[in-house]
């Protein structure tokens, strides 16, 4: 299948589409203001122990604390030194102390309220392989099956690193056409790295920032650049030449597909990226058939539902229902691609009573999720006829990151209505009036709300104003949302 890569920079913000077969599959966005954080290497400090929720927060010079579970802290294992140490069996207060220094990798970035998400066991990555300093281990990619290609990448692995160096390797799925020179020199490199963050931490004080990890452009071809990418296109020249020197050092194969975009016209707009961002900032998805998605992505979950919409061109109804289900399976794993969805998802496709559908739609969607490189787990259909899954979530979403919440709505997608406002006003009144001796209270409003006052609720102002034996003046503002108002006393 071929992959495309189209990198678009601006001093403000790089963004990546991941573009297979002609269509935007994957859009990542990094902004200079707001880099991501995730496998980012601090020297923090403990702030707080908390043995209820066996967790600690840790100053990482960050606005807020980040997060460490007692699960994520790394011990020596006990036994065969196999496998990953943790010490998720001890209390975390015989662990950790307030004040404490600590060496801690970012796991996830802050996602809206929450912190950072930290581990002490550290990783690095490389192109073709990941450095774990901690652990003597060889792992490899559970995306290499093959147990024979699994077998002699181990051994061949087991043969470059000497047994007395520390440290152990996950091998990454670009591994499995690498040459040993191509593996010793990702050896040397990572064990170079953690060399010169030791030498950082050496002497600092915490906070520290003891490791970046790269940015959004070497990332790429660092980590989902394949053996199916045929072209990596780059419109600015300077950054082009910048990955040219970072492919040529780290990944040589990479550099043939690196080409340098010189149009008029903007990349983004050329290849109708604009539009399909915009498309996944939407809530209503169209499918070619007739049918629709409503995507809702809420603080909890993300919920899909499927609706048949105006798709009525199968010969009975329950034909008319698979069809629009096995559309929306492929639409669905690419939406949740293209919008970065994490966390618990739930998917409500349209009930179906052939148990070889339901089967056939679950195939299509594991299917289409395979092309998906993010870790998940898809759970078959429960009574209520829904698909629970999980996608793991390390960033924020695109919506998260290009929007934020409506001013007026606050997020909740509806405003009260004009009525609902103009009886706020009328209790407001009330209880202004009996706090305060003022000789006028004056209403400002938006102004379909005042124009109610006027009109239909004319009476019900009239009524209070004699109860309460006060003049209330009414004044509408252009600039006030519909549920904002002030009363100003007189």
């Amino acid at each position: 299948m071929s992959i495309e890569f189209l990198i678009n920079f601006t001093p403000q913000e790089t963004r990546v589409a991941l573009v297979e077969q002609g269509i935007v599959q994957e859009l990542h966005v990094e902004r200079t203001a707001n880099r991501g954080i995730v496998g980012n290497i601090y020297l923090g400090k403990v702030v707080r122990v908390l043995p209820g929720m066996q967790s600690a927060f840790i100053d990482i010079g960050l606005d807020r604390t980040a997060f460490l579970h007692v699960a994520d802290i790394w011990s020596e294992p006990r036994h065969n030194g196999n496998g990953h140490g943790s010490d998720g069996n001890r209390p975390i207060e015989r662990i950790l102390a307030e004040g404490q220094s600590l060496t801690v990798q970012v796991l996830k970035d802050p996602i809206g309220t929450k912190g950072a998400r930290l581990s002490t066991q550290i990783s690095l990555a490389g192109r073709l392989l990941v450095y774990l300093p901690q652990e003597k281990h060889i792992g490899i990619s559970q995306r290499i099956e093959d147990e024979t290609e699994r077998e002699s990448l181990r051994d061949r692995l087991t043969r470059l690193v000497p047994e007395d160096e520390t440290g152990g390797f996950i091998v990454r799925t670009m591994a499995e056409s690498a040459s040993d020179d191509e593996l010793a020199s990702d050896i040397a490199y990572l064990r170079k790295l953690w060399s010169e963050i030791r030498s950082r931490a050496t002497g600092r004080l915490p906070p520290s920032l003891l490791h970046e990890d790269l940015d959004l452009g070497q990332r790429v071809l660092r980590d989902l650049v394949d053996g199916e990418t045929t072209r990596i296109l780059v419109d600015s020249r300077e950054n082009f030449q910048k990955l040219g020197a970072f492919a040529s050092e780290y990944s040589p194969k990479v550099l043939p597909l690196l080409e340098h975009y010189s149009g008029e016209r903007p990349l983004f707009d050329l290849h109708n990226i604009e539009e399909e961002i915009q498309k996944a900032l939407a809530r209503r998805v169209e499918l070619k058939s007739g049918g629709y998605l409503i995507i809702d992505q809420t603080e909890a979950m993300t919920t899909v539902d499927v609706n048949t919409g105006g798709f009525v061109g199968a010969r009975n109804f329950d034909d008319t229902i698979f069809k629009t289900n096995l559309e929306s399976a492929q639409t669905i794993a690419r939406q949740l691609r293209l919008r970065n969805l994490g966390g618990i998802i739930i998917i409500d496709f349209i009930d179906m009573e052939n148990p070889e559908h339901r089967e056939m739609v679950l195939e299509e969607f594991r299917k289409a999720l395979s092309r998906d490189h993010t870790k998940m787990s898809v759970n078959g259909f429960t009574a209520l006829g829904l698909v629970e899954m999980t996608r793991k979530r390390t960033r924020e979403s695109l919506a998260h990151l290009l929007c934020e919440p409506c001013p007026t709505c606050e997020g909740r997608g509806e405003v009260k209505t004009a009525r609902t406002v103009c009886y706020e006003i009328l209790r407001e009144l009330l209880r202004e009036a009996r706090q305060f001796n003022a000789r006028e209270f004056r209403v400002l409003a938006a102004p379909n709300v005042i124009d109610l006052f006027l009109d239909e609720e004319s009476q019900a102002l009239a009524m209070l104003s004699d109860f309460i034996s006060k003049k209330v003046s009414l004044h509408p503002e252009a600039s006030y949302t519909q549920e904002q108002f002030d009363i100003v006393l007189l």
